[in-house]
């Protein structure tokens, strides 16, 4: 609590203060005019840290028009945005005496997002409704060839891709760095951000396949066992499936050469997760993106030059 000699733009006065109150004054604005009137009437005026009143919002650039429009509002209310949409739980995980789970080897599984994140994103996605086909021919890529396609919507097609750059540099690069220790990307690159859908009569798996990224994040969108049944993801080199997801928790697990993975068969219903494939900065084309479309090697600590790149059909861009 601080006695101090002017406040301004917004204060609570108690009742009795008023009729001391004066606004008018030669120089002053009307600011300084009553903070006079109370100095000099002997009220004092406090400024405290011990209670929360409430805060500003910044509705500048608040665009009604969008589904879901607070899930826009990361750069210009990421107070607000935090507290509806990241997991109460989250800052609990950055301490080294949390232990994380690992339901399979160096897969790691964290609380990451609220229900309202997984729905808002989820009718954000439907709301656009421009789900690829499933096929190898993807105009949105480079080259327009996917190795092991899904039916998704990249984050690019809603608007959204900068918003979620920054959720991974601000929420998922902590909790990259807590668990693969050494590994620092300050801000993470993720070329890839998109929402699958699994569905019985559209695309009800994924064969198996390694993904062209350093390390991935794989987000449940909606509830196992309620939403729909089957489901998971396979780890084949270790024979291990994660097949109660939870909505809002993230899995994370190494993308190249040890993850062997398949999303298994969707039974009923419809599942939706949010994969991003978190990559190391080797060459780029001109819109900053790899240059190498599938599976591509950094250049080694030496200083080789270069990128090896594989057409392997069996890696996902």
């Amino acid at each position: 609590m601080f006695n101090v000699p002017h406040v301004t733009s917004i204060y609570l006065i108690k009742h009795s203060a008023f009729e001391a109150i004066k606004y008018d004054h030669k120089e002053f604005d009307p600011d300084m005019a009553m903070c006079e009137s109370l100095r000099n009437a002997g009220i004092f005026m406090y400024i405290s840290n011990q209670r929360y009143l409430g805060h500003l919002v910044n509705v500048d650039n608040f665009n009604s028009s969008v589904v879901r429009p607070d899930f826009h509002t990361l750069f210009s209310n990421s107070y607000d945005w935090t507290l509806k949409y990241i997991h109460p739980n989250y800052s609990v995980q950055l301490n080294e005496s949390t232990i994380i789970p690992q339901p399979c080897p160096d897969v790691y599984w964290f609380q990451i997002v609220t229900d309202a994140f997984c729905d808002d994103l989820v009718a954000i996605m439907e709301a656009n409704g421009q789900w690829s086909d499933g096929s190898n021919n993807d105009k949105r890529l480079e080259g327009g060839y996917e190795a092991v396609p899904t039916r998704d919507i990249h984050m690019r097609q809603v608007n959204l891709d900068e918003l979620y750059l920054k959720f991974l540099q601000m929420f998922v690069r902590p909790l990259q760095e807590r668990v693969f220790t050494g590994y620092v990307h300050n801000p993470p690159r993720s070329r890839m951000n998109f929402m699958v859908r699994y569905r019985p009569d559209e695309q009800p798996s994924l064969r198996p396949h390694h993904d062209s990224s350093t390390y991935t994040i794989n987000i449940a969108m909606n509830r196992a066992g309620i939403d729909y049944e089957g489901g998971g993801c396979r780890f084949l080199r270790y024979n291990c499936s994660v097949t109660e997801t939870k909505k809002g928790w993230m899995l994370m697990h190494p993308g190249r050469l040890t993850h062997f993975h398949e999303g298994l068969l969707v039974t009923k219903g419809t599942r939706y997760i949010m994969i991003s494939l978190c990559l190391d900065e080797h060459g780029t084309d001109g819109e900053g993106h790899p240059k190498c479309r599938r599976s591509c090697s950094a250049p080694n600590k030496l200083g080789a030059v270069g990128l090896e790149c594989t057409n392997d059909n069996n890696v996902r861009a």
